[in-house]
């Protein structure tokens, strides 16, 4: 981070400056980290612990807390005391950002946001210096920590704003007004808590209300919801698509296989063929957003492939591993309907000729919509002829028994992760394709991790 003094930085928040002026060049919300004497600790309240119990330990390691509580500030350390120390959190963020004034790309959406993000920035960055959201922190602790990455070399920043509730993104959006706001999907994502599609579609609109006027919207055509929207708004939408041929951006010409996607999409009146080295029609949409944003910020076409294909899939998002002739891949990082939908397709397109077996675990946060969601889920599992299924907790059952009901034979059901990579192993044959997809919560990758190392100790 840029070094501040810790009045500029009470000044920014409007707090109370206890002690000397001393100077800051790193942050932290994580009392465990970050010991270094330059650091200020942000002491954040959350529904398991309080940051400000720390503030008085941290200052004994380090230089300067920020604290809703009051505490003995050691000579040659300070302390800025405000009210609300995530609010603080927030407006010192935003004062880091209009220091710099560059352009911000916002993504949201029900699904693929990471991937989505990702793709932009890949774009973005053969041309410009991007900063952008590490890994998926887009919440209201997340977005000010990637701000504040931001330095003078940048030229504009890609983030990820995500939410479970109405009034998250307005926070969001809020601390960095997009230039470029992109929408990705509107699915049952959250709906649990938010009780229907129309709601889920309301509280991501919420990124509109702080887009800049001469801003852009970018959105999927294919998604009723967003495209029912056309003709609607005061901004500019610009539309992507593979089924809406009056879309801005549309892909044709697809071509699926296990290992890769190819497409073309037209630009400036122009056929441009893309490639992305992973299966998946769902890649296909988040990669079309990319372009369009490419294509709005004027990056060559040729640069626009190449950011394409450059694209990697994050950690446990699609990560495949072959473990002698047994491949591997693990995609619990999070999940939604949708997003299990485009799992199975991948394991169908990677699993080709071959058996293929999926572990499901609980869809998170569906609410009295649950049963319904998991069994559109085993429906999915049917469709796309999978050999063997496996689900862990309780809601996946919901899974199993659907997808029994359209005629899988070979189903086993596990409350927990316990013994799940125990039995895989002992039911894995060579040449399988296993896929493990669930929510966060339901840490699937404890099953898969245990399973390659069983299996990497016979091969």
């Amino acid at each position: 981070m840029e070094a501040y003094t810790v009045k500029e930085i009470a000044d920014a928040v409007c707090g109370e400056l206890v002690g000397d002026n001393v100077v800051i060049n790193d942050i932290t919300t994580d009392s465990t980290k970050c010991a270094e004497k330059s650091c200020i600790f942000i002491a954040i309240k959350g529904e398991r612990f309080d940051g400000n119990d720390f503030a008085q330990d941290w200052l004994e390691k380090a230089d300067a807390v920020l604290t809703s509580k009051p505490v003995t500030v050691p000579q040659a350390k300070a302390a800025i005391i405000v009210n609300d120390t995530k609010k603080a959190l927030r407006n010192f963020a935003k004062y880091h950002l209009n220091k710099y004034k560059v352009p911000v790309i916002a993504v949201t959406g029900s699904v693929g946001k990471t991937s989505t993000k990702d793709m932009i920035y890949s774009v973005l960055s053969k041309r410009f210096n991007v900063l952008k959201t590490q890994g998926n922190l887009n919440n209201d602790i997340g977005v000010p920590l990637t701000l504040f990455n931001l330095t003078a070399k940048h030229q504009m920043a890609v983030l990820e704003m995500g939410m479970n509730n109405f009034g998250e993104i307005r926070l969001l959006s809020g601390i960095a007004p997009p230039d470029v706001a992109v929408i990705t999907n509107i699915t049952t994502a959250h709906i649990g808590r938010l009780g229907s599609t129309d709601n889920i579609l309301r509280a991501k609109l919420e990124l509109l209300e702080n887009l800049s006027q001469s801003g852009i919207l970018i959105a999927n055509a294919d998604d009723e919801k967003l495209f029912a929207l056309k003709g609607t708004l005061s901004h500019n939408i610009r539309y992507y698509g593979i089924e809406k041929n009056d879309a801005d951006i549309v892909a044709y010409n697809i071509e699926l296989d296990e290992n890769k996607s190819i497409f073309t999409v037209d630009i400036d009146k122009k056929p441009v063929i893309f490639q992305i080295n992973e299966p998946g029609k769902h890649l296909i949409y988040n990669a079309l957003a990319a372009i369009a944003a490419g294509v709005y910020y004027k990056i060559e076409p040729s640069d626009i492939t190449e950011g394409i294909a450059s694209y990697t899939m994050g950690a446990l998002r699609q990560h495949t591993s072959i473990i002698g002739n047994i491949t591997i891949i693990e995609d619990c990082y999070n999940a939604s309907a949708a997003s299990m939908r485009a799992a199975l397709n991948v394991l169908a397109l990677k699993g080709k000729g071959k058996r293929t077996i999926a572990v499901l675990g609980d869809v998170l946060e569906q609410g009295d919509f649950s049963e319904k969601e998991h069994r559109q889920i085993g429906d999915w599992v049917a469709d796309y002829a999978v050999d063997k299924l496996i689900t862990v907790g309780a809601d996946a059952k919901y899974i199993a028994a659907q997808a029994s009901a359209r005629g899988v034979a070979d189903i086993t059901t596990f409350e927990n992760n316990s013994q799940v990579a125990d039995y895989l192993f002992s039911q894995t044959k060579q040449h399988d394709v296993i896929l493990f997809k669930a929510s966060r919560g339901m840490r699937l990758e404890e099953i898969s991790e245990n399973l390659i190392i069983l299996l990497s100790s016979t091969s």
